[in-house]
């Protein structure tokens, strides 16, 4: 579980998460963690993974061996997660299968994304939004949304409002804790 986020202000645009691994009642704390950023970078995008600590050794395993994965907006981040899926589900074992009832496979991950373009979401189903101000994601994101919504307005930057979201979930949600990673970039795209 954990805290992520992301941000659009200004000309700028930022990603945060906290750094906990949690195993059922067990917390891997970043003081134990040698590798606790919970974001990757490919090129000039930085994504954040919920979900499975399995998630991120296979997104990194995959950035690697695929150059030509494009996250650039909207629709290039759903090919690019459409692409993606039969090769999690027959090279990394992927198992898709949530409800019985749901119209399409699970990736089983949950993903923002932020580059110069914008700010982006990606959730089981491969949906994917494009935000406008914030969001955030994983079991601290009601904490996070609440604080990043009642501070939008007064705090002049994307790196500020990402902290106090982040700051907020590592403090009321039992599965977050600081230190947090965060990155910010300019905002160069429409």
């Amino acid at each position: 579980m954990t805290t992520l986020v992301v941000v659009r202000k200004g000309d700028q645009v930022a990603i945060a998460a906290d750094s906990l691994t949690t195993f059922g009642d067990t917390r891997l704390a970043a003081v134990h963690d040698r590798t606790y950023d919970k974001i990757v970078r490919h090129r000039d995008t930085f994504i954040g993974l919920c979900g499975s600590a399995a998630h991120q050794l296979v997104f990194e395993s995959l950035l690697a061996k695929h150059a030509d994965l494009e996250f650039t907006n909207k629709s290039a981040i759903f090919e690019t997660f459409r692409k993606l899926h039969p090769i999690l589900k027959e090279q990394h074992f992927l198992n898709p299968k949530e409800e019985e009832d749901d119209p399409y496979e699970s990736t089983q991950m949950t993903a923002l994304i932020a580059n110069g373009n914008g700010i982006f979401g990606v959730f089981s189903m491969r949906e994917v939004f494009e935000y406008t101000q914030f969001w955030a994601a994983g079991s601290g994101r009601e904490f996070a949304l609440g604080a990043m919504h009642s501070r939008y307005g007064q705090l002049r930057s994307a790196e500020a409002i990402a902290r106090i979201g982040v700051e907020a979930g590592a403090t009321f949600d039992k599965n977050s804790a600081l230190p947090m990673t965060l990155y910010t970039l300019p905002l160069t795209g429409s």
